[in-house]
């Protein structure tokens, strides 16, 4: 594995799963490779907020195949919700608290 392999994001370290997954596809591991971190921050962040195990690994395999095709970050995401250096905008902020009501 080489030391950009490792890379993690701006937030989240790059989870084991994943790390496995583009470690297996030398195309994949060479486009993330390429990313910059806040893009591999995105893709992890869309991998490990899912709360389904099995959701987690189409997750993984997306990420995959996604790269492959030339997405640079996961579709349709509201984004990582964890990084401290930016505040929410307000849309992403209505969907959370969208989010928290339907989950009561």
């Amino acid at each position: 594995m080489t030391t950009q392999s490792q890379r993690n994001g701006t937030v989240h370290q790059l989870p084991s799963d994943l790390r496995t997954a583009l470690l297996a596809d030398a195309a994949a591991l060479r486009i993330w490779d390429g990313l910059t971190p806040l893009a591999r921050n995105e893709w992890i962040c869309w991998v490990t907020f899912v709360k389904k195990i099995e959701t987690r690994h189409e997750h993984v395999e997306r990420v995959i195949a996604e790269l492959k095709e030339g997405k640079r970050r996961p579709c349709c995401w509201i984004g990582c919700i964890h990084r401290t250096d930016k505040k929410l905008s307000p849309s992403i902020k209505g969907i959370l608290a969208r989010r928290k009501k339907s989950s009561k």
